[in-house]
C-alpha cells in the first residue's frame, strides 16, 4: 500500500513541474519605461520663483518658474528710446520732402501755363528755360531728401528687429511646463542664478507607461501592431494584470540584452517589443514585467 503511495506522490509532482515549465511560463519579459523630456532654461538670469517637487503632476502650459528679467527690460526702454529718436529725424526729413513737394507743384502749375504762353506767343522761351530748370531742381532736391530718409528707415527696422528679440526673451524668462506628466527629477532650486540650456528639471507622462519585452523569432507570427495582450507585475504573492497593447515590434534582431539574468539567454538573437499600457498609478520606471500573448493570466 505503501509502495502504490508512493507511485502516485512521485506521479502528482512530476505532472505538476510539467504545469509549471509549460503552462506558466510567460511569452516574454522587459521592465517599464516612459518618455522623459529635460526642461532646461531659455535664458539667463537668477531663478526668482520655481515652484515644483519631484512628484508634482504638472498640466502643460502651467506657470512653474520666473527668470529675472530687470535687464532684459531696461535694454528694451532703451532701443525704445532710441526708436523715437530716430523717428523724429525722420519726421523732419519727410517735413522738408512735404515742403520740396509743394514747391515742385507750384513750379510745375508755372511751367504749363508759360508753355501756353510759348505757344500763343506771349512768354519768351527764356522764361520757359528757367521755369523747366526750377523744377529739374526740386526734383532733384525730393530725390536726395528721399534718399536721406532710406537709411533712418533702415535703422529703425533694424531696432524693432532688436526690440522683438528682447520681447522674445523676456517671454521665455516666463517657464511654462510644455507637456502634463509627472516631475522626475529637479533639478535647479530658486535664487540659483541659471543660463541657457541648464536643465531645470526632467518630466514623464505616467498615465500611460511603456513594456519593452524581447521575444524570440518563432514567437513574431502570434504577435502584430494593435493586437491586446496580457501584462503581469508582481503583487505581493500573486501577480496582478493589466491589459496591454502592443505599438511596435522591431523589424531587426539584437542580442538579448544584459538585463537578461542567465548568460545563455543573452546570447540569443531577439527581437524588441512596446506594449501601451494604462497606469492605475502602480506601475513604475524601471518596474519588472510580464507579457502573455495568450490567456494563461487567467
Amino acid at each position: 500500500m505503501k509502495h502504490i503511495q508512493l507511485i502516485i506522490t512521485v506521479f502528482l509532482v512530476t505532472t505538476l513541474f510539467s504545469c509549471n515549465n509549460n503552462g506558466d511560463k510567460a511569452d516574454g519579459y522587459g521592465n517599464f519605461e516612459a518618455t522623459e523630456t529635460t526642461i532646461s532654461a531659455e535664458a539667463n538670469g537668477k531663478l526668482l520663483t520655481f515652484n515644483i517637487e519631484e512628484g508634482n503632476i504638472l498640466d502643460e502650459n502651467q506657470l512653474v518658474g520666473v527668470i529675472d528679467t530687470v535687464q532684459l527690460s531696461l535694454k528694451r526702454d532703451q532701443l525704445l528710446a532710441t526708436k523715437n529718436t530716430i523717428f523724429s529725424k525722420s519726421r523732419n526729413v519727410l517735413s522738408q520732402r512735404e515742403v520740396l513737394k509743394e514747391q515742385l507743384g507750384v513750379a510745375q502749375n508755372d511751367q504749363n501755363r508759360i508753355e501756353n504762353l510759348v505757344k500763343a506767343n506771349a512768354a519768351t522761351t527764356k522764361q520757359l528755360d528757367d521755369i523747366n530748370g526750377q523744377v529739374d531742381i526740386l526734383r532733384q532736391q525730393m530725390k536726395s531728401v528721399e534718399t536721406q530718409n532710406a537709411p533712418i528707415v533702415n535703422e529703425v527696422k533694424s531696432i524693432e528687429v532688436q526690440v522683438q528679440q528682447i520681447e522674445d526673451q523676456i517671454e521665455k524668462s516666463i517657464i511654462r511646463n510644455p507637456i502634463k506628466g509627472t516631475v522626475l527629477v529637479k533639478y535647479a532650486e530658486p535664487n540659483e542664478i541659471t543660463s541657457f540650456g541648464k536643465p531645470l528639471y526632467k518630466i514623464a507622462d505616467l498615465d500611460e507607461m511603456t513594456l519593452r519585452v524581447y521575444i524570440s523569432e518563432t514567437q513574431l507570427a502570434a504577435i502584430k501592431v494593435g493586437q491586446e495582450v496580457t501584462v503581469k507585475i508582481d503583487a505581493g504573492e500573486q501577480m496582478k494584470s493589466y491589459v496591454g497593447k502592443i505599438s511596435w515590434i522591431s523589424d531587426t534582431a539584437e542580442f538579448t540584452p544584459k538585463i537578461i539574468q542567465t548568460k545563455e539567454e543573452r546570447v540569443n538573437l531577439v527581437y524588441a517589443v512596446k506594449i501601451l499600457i494604462k497606469n492605475d498609478g502602480s506601475l513604475k520606471i524601471g518596474m519588472p514585467a510580464e507579457m502573455w500573448i495568450g490567456n494563461e493570466s487567467q
